[in-house]
């Protein structure tokens, strides 16, 4: 049975191919990108808004809820302190002594400091949720403000979307089949460049001897190194790998 040949090595020129045809096929992906403009983000910060709306609506109906059984109590403990001064002014009529009868007052004394006290913590708690309240209604209207917005921007987003979805899956696909030609290596630097690059060019072709990426010159040998297509080049100004405009028609060896 004859033996399967080795898979042939990419040379530094396949290699420049593919990232030259990689850059273009990611910018071409930039650009279908840029049609959605800040849609994306518009829609992730009304997504943010709404939960943090919610949020606040249903914290603020936690805490209602609390201070309306606060005022319960308090209403229970006014009821409680008014039954004990008619026990104690009951009292009063039956003591033997002074001693006795001071005893009762500061008692009756004490009842009557703690229905203010409850009747001043119910007034504070009814201030305190009719401002709850109207916050509520505030935040309902902003959610619901809010919630159309997010529709409407999801409606435009899914809109474009579905205009340029298949394009941009195949693009992908070539994308990452041009990927496969270069190692690892080389397509994460490449990725770095894209990142750090203002227009996401990190593969440019020499363009009046210059660089298309930062148009800084050229030396004459360096463009020589370059249309050989035996190494990887940088500009020296910029980061970005320089390739010779006639590789796009060169046959992959």
């Amino acid at each position: 049975m004859a033996k399967k040949a080795p898979a042939k090595e990419a040379t530094v020129e396949d290699k420049l191919r593919a990232l030259f045809a990689l850059q273009k096929i990611d910018s071409k992906i930039d650009k279908i990108q840029t049609v959605r403009g800040e849609l994306p983000l518009e829609v992730q910060d009304l997504e943010d808004e709404i939960i943090g709306l919610e949020t606040r609506i249903a914290k603020h109906d936690e805490e209602v809820k609390e201070l309306n059984d606060s005022i319960t109590e308090k209403k229970n403990l006014i009821t409680d302190a008014k039954a004990n001064i008619k026990k104690y002014e009951k009292q009063q009529s039956n003591v033997r002594n002074n001693r006795e009868f001071d005893a009762i007052s500061k008692e009756i004394e004490f009842q009557n400091l703690e229905i203010q006290l409850a009747e001043k913590r119910i007034k504070e708690s009814e201030a305190t949720i009719e401002q709850k309240i109207e916050a509520i209604g505030s935040s309902k209207e902003n959610l619901v403000e809010r919630k159309k917005d997010l529709d409407h921007k999801k409606s435009e987003l899914d809109e474009i979307t579905s205009e340029t979805k298949k394009e941009e899956e195949t693009l992908k696909k070539s994308s990452a089949k041009a990927a496969k030609i270069v190692e690892d290596r080389l397509v994460s630097a490449y990725q770095r460049i894209r990142d750090n690059a203002r227009n996401g060019l990190a593969v440019v072709a020499v363009d009046r001897d210059s660089c298309g990426g930062c148009f800084n010159k050229i030396p004459p040998q360096r463009q020589m190194d370059i249309k050989s297509h035996k190494k990887i080049i940088v500009c020296e100004h910029c980061g970005r790998i320089l390739v010779d405009i006639a590789i796009e028609n060169l046959e992959t060896a």
